[in-house]
């Protein structure tokens, strides 16, 4: 099993409210899993909740400009990564020419 947090605790220890951590699930930006009625939080989803955690309180960036963000992050990772297939792809051909 995954090492995880409880949202209770997540609550304590960042001092947010227990509805963000709700809409930030309902809205599908953090995947928990939940146990007994307990809702957790996976370690590795830390950093992601941790981002979205200091943009809603520090920035005063709402639910749904985090939903924004969140996407439009997701899309510059997508064509980045296409973007280096493409490069290898390019790179691979033009290896070929140099043989001939």
């Amino acid at each position: 099993m995954s090492e995880r947090i409880s949202r209770e605790e997540l609550v304590k220890i960042y001092n947010i409210e227990i509805t963000f951590f709700d809409e930030l699930v309902d809205g599908g930006l953090l995947n928990v899993e939940t146990e007994n009625e307990i809702h957790y939080l996976l370690y590795e989803d830390l950093p992601v909740f941790e981002r979205f955690t200091n943009w809603h309180y520090d920035l005063e960036i709402n639910l749904p400009g985090l939903e924004v963000i969140n996407d439009m992050l997701r899309k510059m990772e997508d064509l980045k990564r296409r973007n280096r297939d493409l490069m290898n792809k390019l790179s691979s051909i033009s290896d070929q020419y140099e043989d001939i």
